[in-house]
This record gives C-alpha cells, sequence and structure tokens, in this order.
C-alpha cells in the first residue's frame, strides 16, 4: 500500500507564508512526478505546481513568483512554499503524485490540508 500524508495548512493573513509538505510512504520503488492541487469551494481542482523527478517545474500563472514546489526524493517528500498569500489562494491543497511501484505506476492523492488567507 501506498499513503500520502500532508501536513502545513492552516490560517494566515493576507501576505504572510506557509509552508506545505507531503510524505510518500509505502511500496514505493520510485516516484515519477509530484504536484500540489487546490480546490476553493465550489470551483473545480485545480493544478497549482508540479515538480518532476529530474526537478523540472511548472507553475499556474496565478501563482508564479509566490509559489515554490520543492522536493526530496530520499525523503519521498514534497514541498510546497508559499508566500504574499492573497485572500484569492483560500482552498484545500492536495498532493498528488507519480509513484512506481513493483509493475506498475500510478496516480496518489493526499487527504487535503485545508489553507485559509484572511484579507
Amino acid at each position: 500500500q501506498v499513503q500520502l500524508e500532508e501536513s502545513g495548512g492552516g490560517s494566515v493573513q493576507a501576505g504572510g507564508s506557509l509552508r506545505l509538505s507531503c510524505v510518500a510512504s509505502g511500496s514505493i520503488f520510485s516516484i515519477n512526478a509530484m504536484r500540489w492541487y487546490r480546490q476553493a469551494p465550489g470551483k473545480q481542482r485545480d493544478l497549482v505546481a508540479a515538480i518532476t523527478s529530474g526537478g523540472s517545474t511548472n507553475y499556474a500563472d496565478s501563482v508564479n513568483g509566490r509559489f515554490t514546489i520543492s522536493s526530496d526524493n530520499a525523503k519521498k517528500t514534497v514541498y510546497l512554499q508559499m508566500s504574499s498569500l492573497k485572500p484569492e489562494d483560500t482552498a484545500v491543497y492536495y498532493c498528488n503524485v507519480d509513484i512506481r511501484r513493483v509493475g506498475f505506476t500510478r496516480t496518489y492523492w493526499g487527504q487535503g490540508t485545508q489553507v485559509t488567507v484572511s484579507s
């Protein structure tokens, strides 16, 4: 089995910072890519940032320059450093990881962590 455990969410005032973490555990051969998505109430789940096993990154336009995704492959962990937070960043944030196991590759989701930004 594979589990993704997220942490680091919370409440912050506009302009503040938060750092999210997502740790993968279980029967893992390797990790191909790691992503963060977010979903605000009544809206679809959108990609926020992604990082490949080689370290290439991409960001949604709305967070580019404010958020930084990084990973520690040895710890099977992906981070999302969020700075200059805005009320519109309020959402549940989910990590999403492509994990290669023996014989197959599958995408897994974390349980989500709430981020609330007040004005």
